[in-house]
């Protein structure tokens, strides 16, 4: 396809996808909207606690009927079980197992046995967020509280939770503490409806570039398919490969501040320093993702609610195993809670090696050049010698252009192009070995690399 101009481009993209697209998004989203807003002034009532947190758990399930019509009814069956499965196991010290165990047998059961797979794929992310709130809570229970609770919590407590409108469609994780002081109702301000307003905002700003401009980057913008050998090159694969995981990227961060705006508007996300209430949810930093530090920086950037419920409830609990160990163990749980679909839990083993074989190297490296190479921007008190040196920057560069050529690599598997039926369904074996071949399996090659260079500069 020839490049087209500015101004072409713009007046097929405008009246063609961007105006129809965000029509739609909005069409679809202002009822969740209006119940967040409705949960929001409900708690400013005067009214019982317990009125409070069914008015809450009704308003989710009237948002995921919104969504997923009838078959709302299978995660509302999962907030019952995790509910029932707490108040059974109250008398032992280990409700976050209990509870860990239930969600995961109720979601293979309902993957592989209870629902078809284009339906259950469908309401994956509200299953995995109502799962990460009640084995939070069952181990915060096990640990001495709930997040702040202070003592039981009641059904009617757990079920609004569970069940929040705020982000029991879209997310994002929250503590069983931060619901609480949501239902107690923080003031109404200019602050809350600017935060809810721009996150909105940005949602709809993200999904516009992952449906309309990031699938035409280079084929509309630049004239890099034009030949039918460069579309053969080596050069044209690594560019789809990157179109491909720009656009997916961008449609997480889509969710991403949705889930920001819906929990803001309905009261969550709200911090308080110095005596201040401040509205500073975040859910994703997209810019730590598409210009990256380290692979680390990605996964704990991409979804930080998410990266922070992984690191608190199964790498601390599993650390016992060892580093590596916990590592897996954590990516493993993640690519459970996504569900069984090959091409996922691919991606996110692969993330665990590549992160772990990073994580060694650049610890080698500072160590041996007394630098601030770690995957983690050191604090400004450190005991490295070396930085912010011209080379110290160079080399942390160097790394993290490997971590971009790594996202283009994972991101392939998400093909804007691949059949919509395949999408829905889940992408298999075949398929995610083929992407990777046409990229000569460059990143695993890569992470390999890395891994012996750590090994000889011990």
């Amino acid at each position: 396809m020839a490049a087209l101009p500015p101004r072409e481009f713009a007046a097929q993209v405008l009246p063609g996808c961007v105006v129809p697209t965000a029509r739609q998004g909005l069409a679809q989203l202002w009822p969740l909207l209006l119940l967040c807003l409705g949960a929001r002034l409900l708690h400013r009532l005067p009214l019982p606690r317990g009125g409070k947190h069914a008015g809450a758990a009704a308003g989710g399930l009237l948002a995921l009927h919104h969504f997923f019509g009838a078959h709302a009814l299978w995660v509302a069956l999962l907030s019952a079980l995790c509910a029932l499965t707490l108040a059974l196991s109250r008398a032992r010290r280990q409700r976050g197992l209990c509870l860990a165990l239930a969600a995961l047998c109720y979601l293979l059961l309902g993957e592989l046995h209870m629902v078809d797979t284009v339906t259950w794929h469908k309401m994956r992310g509200a299953q995995m967020v109502v799962a990460m709130k009640a084995v939070s809570l069952g181990f915060d229970l096990d640990r001495g509280g709930a997040g702040g609770a202070g003592g039981e919590p009641t059904p009617a407590q757990v079920l609004g939770y569970l069940c929040s409108p705020g982000s029991v469609v879209f997310g994002p994780w929250e503590p069983f503490g931060a619901y609480l002081r949501a239902v107690e109702g923080p003031p109404l301000s200019a602050a809350w409806a600017r935060k809810g307003l721009r996150s909105l905002g940005l949602a709809l700003l993200c999904l516009l570039v992952s449906t309309c401009l990031a699938p035409f980057l280079f084929s509309c913008l630049l004239p890099l398919y034009g030949a039918r050998a460069l579309q053969q090159s080596v050069l044209a694969r690594w560019l789809h490969a990157y179109e491909s995981a720009l656009s997916f990227h961008f449609s997480n961060y889509f969710v991403a501040f949705l889930s920001e705006a819906t929990a803001t508007l309905s009261g969550s996300g709200a911090s308080v320093r110095h005596d201040h209430l401040h509205w500073d949810l975040a859910v994703s930093r997209p810019l730590r993702v598409e210009l990256p530090r380290s692979m680390a920086d990605v996964v704990t950037n991409w979804n930080l609610p998410m990266s922070r419920w992984l690191h608190t409830y199964v790498f601390q609990t599993a650390r016992r195993l060892g580093t590596f160990a916990a590592v897996l163990g954590t990516y493993a749980a993640s690519a459970l809670l996504h569900g069984l679909s090959f091409h996922l839990a691919a991606v996110l083993l692969s993330l665990g090696l590549i992160t772990y074989t990073e994580h060694m190297l650049r610890q080698r490296l500072a160590a041996i050049f007394d630098a601030c190479v770690l995957s983690k921007r050191c604090p400004p008190s450190c005991s490295h010698r070396h930085k912010d040196a011209l080379w110290v920057r160079a080399l942390n560069g160097a790394l993290g252009a490997i971590a971009l050529f790594h996202l283009s690599y994972l991101g392939a598997l998400f093909d804007m192009e691949a059949d919509d039926t395949i999408e829905e369904q889940g992408y298999g074996m075949s398929y995610t070995i083929r992407k990777w071949s046409e990229l000569n399996w460059a990143s695993h090659w890569v992470t390999l690399g890395c891994w012996v260079l750590a090994r000889l500069l011990r």
